[in-house]
């Protein structure tokens, strides 16, 4: 169960660069602890997102790929950053089976695509990010922070 939205701040990204080049700033603010969900259908820009965040956290732009089939992935850069990909799971008990449960409170952040498809997988503080199209290669993202460390981390990122 998630804690009261604390903040929420809304952007429109008028090409994948300009999501990238977000993410990017996200990667550099991210501590040890930091959650981030991830939302939007296939196309939505989530992992150009993700892979600004690995690139602002300084994960070598080789190791990035997107974990679909491995569920989740260690990336190693500034701090330990686990990339999960819940698209292909069904119900909290497949999240359970992959061990994930076992990475949140670690000293790692974490960035988890599909959010929306186990929301019970998010702890109680994190920041969702919600990617939306609106035409062409415009979206809109909507960043809601969720406790007082994700809110100070919203703010820091889009202030």
């Amino acid at each position: 169960m998630s804690a009261e939205t604390s903040a929420v701040r809304t952007v429109r990204l008028e090409s994948p660069d300009a999501t990238h080049r977000l993410g990017v700033r996200l990667g550099e603010l991210l501590e040890p602890g930091d959650f981030v969900g991830l939302i939007g259908d296939l196309g939505a820009g989530k992992t150009h997102l993700v892979r600004g965040v690995a690139e602002g956290a300084k994960v070598p732009r080789s190791e990035v790929a997107s974990p679909t089939f491995a569920i989740v992935y260690p990336y190693a850069g500034r701090i330990p950053l686990y990339h999960a990909d819940l698209y292909r799971l069904t119900d909290y008990d497949d999240l359970y089976a992959t061990g994930f449960l076992d990475l949140e409170g670690t000293d790692s952040a974490m960035l988890v695509e599909w959010l929306d498809k186990i929301p019970q997988a998010a702890p109680r503080d994190y920041l969702r990010v919600t990617l939306k199209h609106t035409g062409g290669d415009a979206r809109d993202l909507m960043a809601e922070a969720f406790g007082a460390r994700p809110a100070a981390l919203l703010e820091a990122w889009m202030p």
